[in-house]
C-alpha cells in the first residue's frame, strides 16, 4: 500500500460513516428481501434529513410566494429562499448573489446560457466541447449551432478516459468562440484539469462554461479560482431536491445576454409599446421559482458544510481503490476509464454480459446501479459498446457495500458462466 492509500485510509477510518448512514433514512431499507445498496449516486443522491426537515418547515410555517408579498409569510418565505441564494454564492465562490441564477437544473442551465449566447454566434465560429460530454452539454450547442451556422467540435479522449490535451490545443483557433466541457464525467469519473484550459481560452477571448454537475457532490468547486465564464449544476446530485439547479455567470455576461424566457418577475415595467427586464439575477428567473426546492438545496450545503470534507473525500477515495482492487475477482470484468484523476464511479462490462442483465440481476440482490449509455452515446461510440454498467459512490456508502457489488458481481458471472 502506497504512503498515499494509507493516509486515504486513514482519513476513512476517522470519518464516522455509520453516524453519517443515519441522516439517510432511505437508506435503512431493505429491497427484494435484501438491505439496500445503493450505488447509483452519479444518477441521483439521496438526501439526509436536514434537508427533509428544511422543505417540511417552509411549507408548514412559512410557505408564501416570494419578494412582493406585503405579510408576515411572505417575507419569511423570501428570506429562506435568498439565504439559500448566499448560501450558493458561498458554496461556489462567486462575488454576488446578482451571479446565482435558479434554474431548473444543469439541463436548463446550458440551455439559458447556449441561447444567450447565440446572439455573438455566426456562420463558421465553432464551440469545443468534450468527447465525454453528457447530452445536456452537446444538444443544445448543436441545436444554437444549426441556427447560427456556428459548428460544435469534438476534443478527443484518451482510450484511458483522459481529455486529449493534444487534440484540445491543436482545435484552439480564430474561430473559436465558447469552450463548454464537463469538469467530471458521469460515466467515467474522471475529473478535467479546468482550470489550465480556461486560462488557454481566456488568452484567445474564448467564452467557458463549466458542468459541475458531477464535481460538486465529490468536491467544492471555486469558480473564482477557476476563472470560468459560466458553472452550471443540479441540486439532486449534491443530495438535495429535484427540480432545481443553479448557474453561476460572470455579470457582465449576464448583462448582456437576453433573457431566456418572459413572464412575471423577470420584469421591471410591461406596456404594450415596452418592456423592461429587471436586474439580476431575476432577470433569468421567470414564473414563480421552486421556493421549497431552493430551501432544500441551501439544506444540502449546509448539511456538507457541516461534515470534514477532507474526511469525506479520503472516504469516497478508499471506495474507489476497494473497488478496483476487487476487479480482479471476477472474470471477464473490463473497467471502462482509467483515468489517474477520478471520482467514485466505476463504468464496466463483463464479457458475454449485457449491462441490463447485470443491473436487473444485481437489483434481486438489492443492489442499485445505473445501466445504458448514461447520456453519452458518443463515449460510447469511441468504445465501441452500447452501454456499461456503473456504479457510483457517495460518502455514505461503506466497504462492505463495495464488498457486496462484486460478490453480486461474482454470482452473476457464476450463474452466466
Amino acid at each position: 500500500m502506497t504512503d498515499l492509500s494509507v493516509a486515504n485510509s486513514a482519513s476513512a477510518a476517522a470519518f464516522d460513516v455509520e453516524a453519517v448512514r443515519r441522516d439517510f433514512p432511505i437508506l435503512s431499507q431493505q429491497v427484494n428481501g435484501k438491505p439496500l445498496v445503493y450505488l447509483d449516486n452519479g444518477a441521483s443522491a439521496q438526501k439526509p434529513v436536514a434537508v427533509l426537515d428544511a422543505m417540511d418547515r417552509y411549507y408548514r410555517e412559512m410557505h408564501s410566494n416570494v419578494h412582493r408579498g406585503a405579510h408576515t409569510l411572505g417575507d419569511r418565505a423570501t428570506a429562506a429562499f435568498e439565504g439559500a441564494r448566499e448560501t450558493v454564492r458561498q458554496f461556489l465562490n462567486a462575488g454576488s448573489t446578482r451571479e446565482i441564477i435558479w434554474t431548473r437544473g444543469t439541463t436548463e442551465a446550458i440551455n439559458v446560457v447556449a441561447n444567450g449566447l447565440a446572439p455573438r454566434l455566426n456562420a463558421g465560429d465553432e464551440i469545443l466541447v468534450s468527447h465525454m460530454e453528457h447530452h445536456a452539454n452537446i444538444v443544445p450547442w448543436q441545436m444554437v449551432a444549426e441556427r447560427t451556422g456556428a459548428k460544435v467540435v469534438p476534443i478527443q479522449v484518451t482510450p484511458e478516459g483522459e481529455l486529449d490535451l493534444d487534440s484540445f490545443n491543436s482545435l484552439l483557433n480564430d474561430r473559436t468562440r465558447i469552450l463548454a466541457i464537463t469538469h467530471v464525467s458521469n460515466v467515467l469519473g474522471t475529473i478535467n484539469p479546468v482550470a489550465p484550459l480556461i486560462a488557454q481560452a481566456k488568452k484567445r477571448g474564448i467564452l467557458t462554461l463549466v458542468d459541475g454537475a458531477q464535481a460538486v457532490p465529490h468536491f467544492q468547486p471555486d469558480v473564482q479560482a477557476l476563472g470560468c465564464d459560466f458553472y452550471v449544476f443540479s441540486s439532486h446530485k449534491l443530495f438535495g431536491p429535484t427540480g432545481i439547479g443553479v448557474l453561476y455567470g460572470k455579470a457582465q455576461l449576464l448583462e448582456e445576454m437576453p433573457p431566456y424566457q418572459g413572464g412575471g418577475e423577470m420584469i421591471e415595467r410591461v406596456s404594450f409599446e415596452r418592456t423592461t427586464w429587471n436586474v439580476l439575477p431575476y432577470k433569468f428567473e421567470a414564473g414563480t421559482p421552486a421556493i421549497a426546492e431552493a430551501v432544500g438545496l441551501g439544506a444540502a450545503i449546509d448539511y456538507l458544510n457541516s461534515l470534514d470534507r477532507g474526511a469525506m473525500e479520503s472516504a469516497e477515495k478508499a471506495l474507489l481503490e476497494r473497488a478496483n482492487q476487487l476487479v480482479e475477482t471476477v472474470p471477464g470484468m473490463e473497467i471502462i476509464g482509467t483515468a489517474a484523476n477520478q471520482v467514485p464511479v466505476m463504468s464496466f462490462k463483463i464479457a458475454g454480459l449485457h449491462p441490463s442483465d447485470i443491473g436487473t440481476l444485481l437489483d434481486q440482490q438489492g443492489i442499485a446501479i445505473r445501466t445504458g449509455h448514461h447520456c453519452a452515446m458518443p463515449l460510447m461510440d469511441f468504445y465501441g459498446v452500447p452501454g456499461t454498467a456503473r456504479a457510483s459512490f457517495a460518502f455514505y456508502n461503506t466497504l462492505d457495500e463495495v464488498d457486496k457489488l462484486f460478490t453480486g458481481l461474482q454470482k452473476i458471472q457464476r450463474l452466466f458462466a
